[in-house]
């Protein structure tokens, strides 16, 4: 409850663009051309690296929703009194955060300003949240050459578009740089996004004009059949104001069939 009104919390150790080229009209002409390519295309498929296995077809467009994770608004009144309590003894209250994982519920204690009923109906409330979907898109994976991969997604998530995924070294790479692999994730069920596990991966670069962070998180829940991604990047400047803070939650389903594609329409019948 240190951050209770922060329910999507983007540390992004959360235990915390390019749209497919169409080939040019020249080769829409040669039949034989496409079915070669075809064939390439489904014997790569079969080669998806390790960590879009079991969640995209690639060239499959997939519905999937943005969206966040929130209990009932019933909790807000409890979170007011812990507001309360944090501004009376903000070091006390800093220091009791620290040590509680980031978007878990802290541990009960009279000087936050609850009752032990009304902790214990904090945590009640808590174990209702709910994925609240705000944006409908499509993501599609599509492979390109050179042992690289691209997530393109519609909407707000074509963000991820600017990320490249390079199997060789496990590795994506945006605009500012190579994002590194981290720890796999392993979230704790009472946190924010609830039970999921998955890869995560981070850049981060500081320099005398600022300070730039990105990470970006894949996996799936391990208690509903969603898969998940988490996003976020961020740009200080060197006094410390925030100049960028991009935050996307993706979830998608698994095992369901694709987005349709476009109706052709039908002639008439005379």
């Amino acid at each position: 409850m240190g951050n209770l009104n922060n329910f999507i919390l983007w540390d992004c150790r959360l235990s915390s663009y390019s749209a497919a080229s169409s080939l040019p009209p020249r080769f829409m002409k040669f039949q034989a051309t496409l079915a070669a390519i075809a064939s390439f295309t489904i014997a790569h498929s079969a080669e998806v690296p390790k960590i879009f296995a079991g969640l995209f077809t690639p060239n499959t467009p997939m519905k999937a929703q943005i969206g966040l994770v929130l209990p009932p608004k019933e909790i807000n009144k409890f979170i007011a009194k812990v507001e309360v309590a944090a501004r009376k003894d903000p070091k006390w209250f800093r220091e009791f955060s620290a040590s509680t994982a980031p978007g878990t519920p802290l541990p009960y204690d009279e000087r936050l300003g609850l009752t032990k009923e009304e902790y214990d109906e904090y945590l009640k409330l808590w174990a209702k949240r709910e994925f609240k979907g705000i944006e409908e898109i499509v993501l599609v994976l599509r492979e390109s050459p050179g042992d690289m991969w691209t997530l393109s997604g519609t909407g707000k998530a074509s963000t991820l578009t600017t990320l490249r995924y390079f199997a060789k070294d496990d590795s994506f790479r945006s605009p500012n740089g190579s994002l590194k692999r981290l720890d796999d994730i392993k979230a704790d069920p009472n946190g924010v996004l609830g039970a999921w596990s998955g890869k995560e991966w981070k850049f981060e670069e500081e320099t005398g004009l600022g300070k730039t962070k990105e990470n970006l998180a894949i996996g799936r829940y391990e208690d509903a059949p969603y898969g998940i991604i988490v996003y976020r990047a961020q740009e200080l400047s060197s006094e410390g104001s925030r100049l960028l803070d991009k935050s996307i939650m993706i979830r998608f389903p698994l095992g369901k069939a694709p987005a349709a594609k476009p109706a052709t329409a039908k002639p008439k019948k005379k």
